[in-house]
């Protein structure tokens, strides 16, 4: 099995015959991606050792892809989201064979001439406010760089979603001679939504009473489409998905209320800047310190007539109305829902 997806080729503009071969062998390289025997591998797998060039990326909670069967020579697969509040970057490694050289941090090139297979699929993110963080990653593991066998580099062309696909051209242009080729990004959501649904078994699921419900991969357009694609990053869009093809979907409605909300209120709150940190410190609080929950409202009673339980969120931060409290009095960790 195999999903084709644009990621990052070289441009031939320029080249000698024998050069522009070898980033042809590239770009086809890097347009494919085999997930014959795929896994995923958590960062906290035992044994798992740790990047020492990712530090400066937020990387808890992001585990990496085992394709086992990619063909890893001369593999440049990158590219990247830049949102509103975070950048989103995905790259592929190649295994280390006995015989291969080392040459960039995260990069093998083969000096015996054989193709190997094997290596994973990174993700990473990083706070789009603090862009040098991506710029000085992405040049710490050579991934704007196009090593051909002769050792030389060409200009690598990267896919890019999201408004800073235009607002940081000219950075990544100037920093590292990376040309970013935006594409649209709902477009690309709805294909790799398409994609997983059809593909990934156990990738849908409804989530009831804190239990997930996983549903089967779903292979018949009929029983896949329509349905409502919630694309929740800074702001929310709520996308309609009526089949397959290029152009069918329509954006039906959407909110301001997003992750930017979140992390801008919980900065407002609690002082806390890093947004991994937030999302541990909501993990420690109880939100049913702040928030009017349906048993709150029922004297502890679910409202089983229209399948609310008492545990439900009624009304966010409602119990703060009531509490005679100074913002200084409260938990940092209880604030966050």
């Amino acid at each position: 099995m195999q999903a084709r997806q644009g990621l990052a080729g070289p441009t031939s503009e320029g080249l000698d015959e024998d050069v522009f071969a070898d980033c042809e062998l590239a770009a086809r390289a890097s347009t494919a991606l085999n997930l014959t025997g795929a896994s995923i591998r958590d960062n906290s797998y035992p044994g798992e050792p740790e990047d020492p060039v990712a530090r400066g990326a937020l990387v808890r909670g992001a585990p990496s892809i085992i394709l086992p069967h990619q063909e890893a020579s001369y593999v440049r697969h990158i590219a990247l989201d830049i949102g509103g509040s975070l950048i989103k970057l995905v790259y592929f490694s190649p295994d280390h064979h006995e015989g291969q050289e080392l040459t960039t941090p995260g990069m093998a090139r083969q000096s015996s001439g054989h193709h190997h297979k094997g290596g994973r699929m990174h993700f990473v993110k990083f706070e789009t406010a603090r862009i040098d963080d991506c710029l000085d990653f992405i040049q710490a593991k050579g991934l704007h760089r196009c090593t051909l066998r002769d050792g030389s580099s060409r200009e690598v062309r990267v896919k890019a979603t999201g408004g800073g696909a235009i607002r940081f051209a000219e950075i990544f242009k100037v920093r590292l001679g990376l040309v970013l080729e935006r594409e649209d990004e709902i477009g690309c959501a709805v294909g790799g939504c398409n994609f997983l649904l059809r593909t990934i078994t156990h990738e849908a699921f409804a989530f009831e009473a804190s239990q997930a419900q996983f549903v089967p991969s779903i292979s018949v357009d009929s029983e896949l489409f329509p349905y409502l694609l919630v694309n929740i990053g800074s702001g929310v869009s709520i996308i309609r998905v009526d089949g397959p093809g290029e152009g069918q979907f329509s954006r039906v409605s959407g909110s301001s209320v997003g992750g930017g909300t979140f992390w801008g209120l919980c900065k407002l709150l609690t002082g806390v800047r890093d947004f991994d940190d937030m999302l541990e410190l909501s993990m420690q609080g109880n939100n049913s310190n702040v928030d009017m929950l349906v048993g709150d409202i029922y004297g502890g009673r679910d409202y089983s007539s229209i399948g609310l339980s008492a545990s439900t969120i009624a009304c966010s931060f409602g119990k703060v109305v009531g509490q005679d409290k100074e913002l200084e009095e409260y938990n940092p960790a209880g604030m966050q829902w």
